[in-house]
């Protein structure tokens, strides 16, 4: 239906007439311009200037990319089965198997056995011809669309409106972050082979599916960040109550459970929260789905009920979002108890709950996360920068049954540990990116997906390419990512600036709260991203700038551990 409606002549003519008028044009408010501006854009990229014939045949692409890419997303999962025998027989009691087939659902990343890892990596990572087929018939439709509407790859066309604009920045970006990492990613290997030969010194060498366990090895090692001593000051209680005083300080905002009708919500289990602002009342409502159920898909996620909207009677549609993750119930001994991770997660994707309830756009289009893509994880990353202060975390942390704090030391040593192998992580996620950009770029000219995988990742990432392994065909975001990969790290980079330069010094600082809403929150998809960047660093990034803030994060903050420590 959308794919029609942007093929619509006579929506598209009327437009047109009303940005050529220059009077009407200078009455639009920006935001109302914005809009129009990139519904014209939806009409371009989906071949409106085009012949009737070459519409359709538009229609028809994109209605079989859409099917490409449900299939494409489905074969990411599919377990891979192989003989029994094949497998040595001292390690099959690690995988699920019938007696005549073992089936390996993953990488086992995190199994001490490296021969597990080894089987594992091999076997789930083995290509299956009917997964080839739908990547490259995706990526050909892709690509073939993007052509007939008149770009030269699928990624410039899948760039329009974003920060990066086009492939040509991204590629710059990926490229100068990559060489800035080098140095530091073969020290984060060399460490890691330095405990694999303390673990296991018959195997000298660290393969692909290495570093995973080794980083965690190291960690151990030098940290002791095992999440059972964590978890007890990390109640889910004490960490909602955490994020209602921190929004409350920062924004004026407070968090009140409601009462839900009946059948409003899906389970017994979920909760509904009322967000209200000091003065200006309620804001909108979230309904937090917390709890793991059998049925219940694994993600972790935020998504749009009803978006917020200026009302024809001048009266704003309040915003209605869902919170969606997958904690443990609570037991008879103890509440819900998080992992670090677990409370991490929770204040990224509250991170993103604000934008939507802090968006106040006049058009639905662009509420809230409706934005660019290298945009919209901005707010939900900078709250992991919240979520790792002292400052912030001391106010909420509580052993559940003592009430004793969880001390600076323990915090520190948490937000240290992130940072072993942390350079060679990130490396991987620009061997990913530049292997996203390629495969909606010169591919395929540039050969197979395959032979761009093993060149990408023995070039950029620097461990070997395993023959007979195609890692790209489990690689779920190449279908809702397709070309914007790359966005997690630029939306990283931008959160580390905001923070570093509008937080750190004050992480309850009301006044940089209140720009932080004004500048970048309130407009979701209404303005310019980088004008939001902009408006919040009060100077405009370049490049560089975005690949200082992600390679300085990397920085051990030895000061102030050995200070924790002392």
């Amino acid at each position: 239906m959308v794919e029609k409606l942007n093929t619509n002549v006579e929506l598209c003519n009327s437009l047109k007439r009303l940005l050529e008028n220059k009077s009407v044009v200078d009455s639009l408010d920006p935001e109302t311009r914005r809009v129009a501006e990139l519904f014209l854009i939806d009409f371009e990229i989906s071949g409106i200037h085009m012949s009737e014939e070459k519409r359709q045949k538009a229609v028809n692409l994109n209605v079989a990319i859409a099917d490409l890419t449900t299939d494409f997303l489905m074969g990411t999962n599919l377990p891979n089965r192989i003989d029994v025998s094949i497998i040595p027989e001292h390690i099959r009691s690690n995988f699920s198997w019938d007696g005549k087939y073992i089936q390996i659902s993953g990488l086992h990343a995190d199994c001490s056995d490296d021969l597990v890892r080894e089987a594992a990596y091999k076997i789930f990572l083995y290509p299956n011809s009917n997964q080839m087929k739908c990547l490259d018939e995706l990526l050909s439709n892709r690509n073939a669309l993007a052509q007939l509407i008149g770009y030269p790859t699928f990624a410039h066309r899948a760039l329009l409106g974003t920060m990066a604009k086009n492939p040509d920045t991204v590629m710059s970006f990926l490229e100068k972050l990559s060489n800035r990492l080098r140095e530091r990613t073969l020290k984060d290997f060399e460490m890691m082979l330095g405990m694999k030969m303390k673990m296991n010194p018959t195997n000298p060498e660290l393969m692909p599916w290495d570093p995973p366990f080794y980083a965690g090895a190291l960690c151990a090692e030098k940290y002791n960040i095992e999440p059972s001593l964590y978890s007890p000051f990390f109640s889910l209680g004490a960490c909602m109550e955490g994020l209602n005083s921190l929004f409350n300080q920062l924004l004026g905002i407070s968090l009140y459970s409601e009462q839900p009708e009946k059948g409003e919500v899906w389970s017994e289990d979920v909760r509904k929260l009322a967000v209200v602002h000091e003065s200006e009342g309620l804001l909108g409502y979230i309904y937090c789905d917390f709890f793991h159920r059998a049925e219940k898909p694994p993600q972790d996620c935020h998504f749009t009920i009803r978006g917020g909207r200026l009302k024809e009677d001048g009266e704003y549609q309040l915003p209605v979002v869902v919170l969606m993750l997958n904690f443990p119930q609570s037991t008879k001994s103890a509440p819900t108890l998080l992992t670090p991770g677990m409370m991490e997660n929770l204040f990224h994707e509250m991170g993103h709950a604000m934008h939507s309830m802090l968006g106040r756009t006049r058009y639905q289009h662009v509420t809230g996360t409706r934005c660019a893509t290298d945009f919209s994880e901005v707010p939900s990353i900078l709250m992991e920068y919240f979520a790792s202060d002292f400052r912030v975390v001391n106010q909420f942390a509580r052993h559940f049954q003592t009430g004793q704090p969880l001390s600076k030391t323990m915090v520190s040593r948490l937000c240290e540990s992130k940072k072993v192998g942390a350079a060679s992580d990130m490396q991987l996620q620009v061997c990913y990116s530049i292997l996203d950009q390629i495969y909606h770029g010169e591919h395929p000219l540039a050969g197979s997906t395959t032979d761009i995988l093993r060149k990408t990742q023995e070039s950029v990432y620097g461990l070997p390419y395993i023959p007979h392994t195609a890692w790209q065909l489990r690689f779920s975001h190449l279908a809702g990512y397709g070309a914007k990969y790359y966005s997690y790290l630029m939306s990283r980079a931008v959160a580390s600036m905001v923070w570093k330069q509008c937080f750190m010094r004050n992480p309850f600082d009301r006044v940089m709260g209140e720009r932080y809403r004004k500048e970048m929150l309130a407009h979701g998809g209404g303005k310019e991203p980088i004008l939001m960047v902009e408006g919040m660093l009060q100077k405009c990034p370049s490049v560089d700038d975005f690949v200082d803030a992600l390679v300085s994060d990397l920085d051990p903050d030895f000061e102030t551990f050995i200070m924790d420590s002392a």
